[in-house]
């Protein structure tokens, strides 16, 4: 069976990004669709779907890649349900691995997301975006979670680690936009068990038993001396500077909320009661935007099983 070949997302026109955006199989694909629809800042991407060939998978890699400019791209996966063991993408590999690196996820049922190669060691300011209500026409929360220099999203989403500074609204009313006033924030800082020294550990034991290891980037024991010394060994010292990601979180917290109602009317379900994103700035101040995550949806919709063709290669 011939499939579509993938376009990058930036290519899409608007009922394109419409029909992506009400595709529940992936999900994170048509958050992406639905961040990009309404001008927020996205990652250039492409979705491989279960069925493509490797020549189609190859394809849409060099596309992206020369829409990018690089020779690099990230991997993410999307669809079906999100069990414990999972591939935890976000790693970024040669355009030439792309194809080996995809084929056991589409395999799987899952499909890929292709998306512009970031540097997750160099980021100044990482934010978790929450929306909350108990239901429609009822006041609810707004919850900003910000981690600085050198952490990323995993670290809050995937690595549970506590935020060093937490910014709230309450009685937000999500039906009527105002912008909110500085007083109405509550903020708290750090209550991490052990302090910064523990926080850094643990993203360090992350990094090592995850992240370089997928990468093929680490030698030896996957421990968090190892992962220490390949960051100061590559220069990526960020992790290790001052962390102080108040200031530069609540700069931004006027705008975080404004987009953030934005989105509350952009997606598709109106019944909506927890919606969280993520927020990136990387070190060449890019921003970034990924998945709006809805709390009662995340995992109720797997991808419809993929026919796999007979008599594949032994």
């Amino acid at each position: 069976m011939t499939t579509t070949l993938p376009r990058p997302l930036h290519s899409l026109g608007h009922q394109e990004l419409d029909r992506a955006a009400r595709d529940r199989r992936w999900p994170k694909w048509a958050t992406m669709a639905v961040l990009h629809s309404v001008g927020l800042p996205t990652l250039n991407a492409t979705l491989l779907r279960p069925g493509q060939t490797p020549t189609e998978i190859c394809t849409a890699a060099r596309v992206l890649a020369a829409a990018l400019d690089t020779d690099r791209l990230m991997i993410r996966s999307d669809g079906g349900v999100e069990r414990k063991q999972y591939y935890r993408g976000g790693n970024t590999f040669p355009v030439a691995d792309i194809a080996q690196r995809a084929a056991p996820l589409l395999d799987a049922g899952r499909a890929v997301i292709l998306a512009g190669p970031t540097n997750r060691f160099t980021n100044k300011l990482t934010v978790m975006v929450r929306m909350d209500r108990p239901g429609p026409g009822q006041p609810g929360t707004f919850t900003l979670e910000g981690l600085g220099p050198g952490y990323d999203v995993a670290d809050l989403t995937r690595g549970e680690l506590p935020p060093q500074v937490t910014a709230q609204l309450n009685d937000v009313d999500w039906d009527t936009y105002g912008t909110p006033r500085w007083h109405e924030w509550t903020i708290t800082g750090d209550r991490c068990p052990g302090g910064e020294d523990a926080r850094r550990r643990r993203r360090l034991e992350r990094l090592a038993s995850q992240t370089l290891s997928d990468g093929g980037q680490l030698s030896g024991t996957p421990s968090a001396e190892n992962a220490e010394a390949w960051l100061r060994g590559r220069g990526f010292l960020h992790l290790f500077g001052p962390q102080s990601p108040q200031p530069a979180m609540m700069r931004r917290a006027g705008r975080l909320f404004e987009d953030s109602f934005v989105l509350t009317r952009a997606q598709p379900n109106r019944n909506w009661r927890c919606l969280g994103t993520a927020f990136s700035v990387f070190a060449d101040a890019r921003t970034v935007y990924w998945d709006l995550v809805d709390g009662e949806r995340k995992y109720a919709a797997a991808a419809a099983p993929t026919r796999r063709a007979k008599g594949a290669a032994a």
